[in-house]
């Protein structure tokens, strides 16, 4: 951006008032002049002595016609009067306030009608001269007031205080003089162009606010611009604007509609074959339906419907792949396809774990009786993926991450614990993600939730598996030493006799 910069004049040590300084008024893209910011404002303010005096500019090039020219505020003769009474302290902001002084011009200057004022915050002042048509044509705001100025005899000055955002006022009053306002607003970025609708809706500068709105539904919302966007138009709903355009951005008619894509999506990726593409996806959906556990409109009971929903689907699915890699000569593409559903299971497990909603698919997987039975008939290359599924859920009871009944522990360990240990070595050398410490702390936790009788009956089974396997059988001699404590050492029920 290029910057117009007046000559600054260095102060004397003088009785005689100071002189109205130039401030530096810079040059938009869009070839017409605005005012600073504040910020720059007390920038000038603050360091009236910092530059050296600079020679005279070369005459500067008057602007197109419909650029507003910019000028000094009127300043005191050359001259120096006499030195003026000693004044009370009060009268140092009034002179503060001179000093923020700002001319604009707008048009041909020399056939300017109309004068309007601008005070904003920060003390700042900005004296526009203007064309009364031009203002009037494009404001109603301004038709009003100069139609109220003129019945009551007032001359041609419209005064305008407390304004908030003097830069930007100054910027709109600029695009009346503009033919295409949009075109203008092509190299603003969204925030600058929600300031300028603001102002010009409160000039009631129509034309500027349907550019606005225009050039918003054109250009894409990048972080924070969204929000800031919706709650900037959505009071103009009640306007003939046509805001409907920029909201269909961001809402849906179609009440079904988040429901059905959502089952759209979830079939999609359960039934994608490309390794890559499924694992980027699951974890991308993972991560998005994190948040529907706090949704409180029903939305997440529709979830958990769909979810489990996908969850018999895919163990349809695996019962049928199992019945077929059960006989004799079945085919090895059999296994890459239970690999996947059982990647789509554990993908599901994770979702609802995230969702607090886990309990029921530890029931549902404790009563798959038929796949258990014909996990031993398989070879092992081929089941071995789905003995995951049961260390995650142990690792899950262990966490405390889902609350099943204790039938649906026993259940769970006494049709699956047997399948999982037999897996046990392959897991290990097969499964990048599996965290054998972390499974071994399931297991254990998840026995010694259950009755004193029942943990003694699974960890002594555990015990002589344990004894012929070794390392290749989970390691659970923590949970057998709480047993045995509770059982030996600390018994509480003849303590308590």
């Amino acid at each position: 951006m290029e910057e117009s910069r007046p000559p600054k004049r260095v102060e004397q040590p003088s009785p005689a008032p100071a002189r109205m300084r130039a401030v530096p008024i810079a040059v938009t893209p869009e070839g017409f002049w605005c005012c600073p910011s504040p910020a720059a404002l007390h920038k000038s303010l603050k360091n009236p002595h910092h530059h050296k005096p600079s020679p005279a500019p070369p005459p500067h090039k008057t602007p197109p016609s419909r650029a507003p020219s910019v000028q000094n505020a009127p300043s005191v003769t050359d001259e120096p009067p006499p030195p003026p009474p000693p004044e009370p302290e009060t009268a140092a902001p009034a002179a503060e306030s001179e000093e923020h002084k700002i001319c604009v011009g707008f048009g041909q200057p020399e056939t300017s009608d109309l004068t309007v004022m601008l005070y904003g915050k920060e003390g700042i002042a900005v004296r526009m001269s203007v064309h009364r048509d031009v203002l009037c044509k494009s404001s109603a705001f301004f038709a009003e007031k100069l139609a109220a100025s003129a019945s009551g005899g007032g001359h041609g000055c419209v005064e305008i205080h407390e304004c908030d955002d003097a830069e930007i006022y100054v910027e709109t009053v600029g695009l009346m003089y503009c033919d295409e306002t949009k075109h203008k607003l092509l190299k603003q970025n969204v925030s600058r162009v929600l300031r300028i609708m603001k102002v010009a809706e409160s000039l009631d500068f129509h034309a500027c606010v349907k550019s606005c709105l225009d050039y918003l539904e054109a250009v894409p919302w990048v972080g924070e611009e969204e929000d800031n966007v919706v709650s900037s138009i959505r009071h103009l709903q009640r306007k003939a604007y046509g805001v409907s355009p920029l909201l269909k951005r961001v809402t849906c008619d179609n009440i079904n509609s988040p429901t059905d894509t959502l089952s759209h999506i979830m079939e999609m990726v359960l039934k994608s074959t490309d390794d890559r593409a499924r694992r980027e996806m699951k974890a991308l959906v993972l991560n998005l339906l994190k948040d529907n556990n706090h949704c409180t409109d029903g939305s997440s009971d529709i979830c958990s419907e769909l979810l489990y929903s996908s969850c018999r689907w895919c163990l349809d699915r695996l019962r049928v792949l199992f019945a077929e890699a059960s006989e004799p000569d079945f085919s090895a593409q059999l296994t890459r396809q239970i690999t996947l559903e059982t990647d789509n299971l554990l993908w599901l497990v994770e979702i609802l774990v995230n969702q607090h909603i886990c309990d029921d698919f530890v029931t549902l997987w404790a009563s798959q009786s038929e796949i258990a039975e014909l996990h031993g008939k398989l070879p092992v290359a081929s089941r071995h993926s789905v003995s995951c599924i049961t260390a995650r859920l142990f690792v899950g009871i262990g966490r405390g991450e889902m609350l099943p009944s204790k039938n649906t522990r026993l259940l769970l360990l006494q049709a699956w614990l047997q399948a999982l240990i037999d897996d046990y070595s392959w897991l290990q050398c097969s499964c990048r993600s599996f965290d054998r410490k972390l499974v071994e702390e399931g297991i254990g936790q998840t026995i010694l939730t259950l009755p004193l009788e029942d943990q003694r009956s699974m960890l002594l089974a555990w015990l002589g598996r344990f004894l012929k396997l070794g390392d290749n059988c989970p390691n659970l001699q923590r949970a057998f030493e709480v047993w045995w404590r509770r059982t030996f050492v600390r018994p509480y029920v003849s303590q308590a006799r």
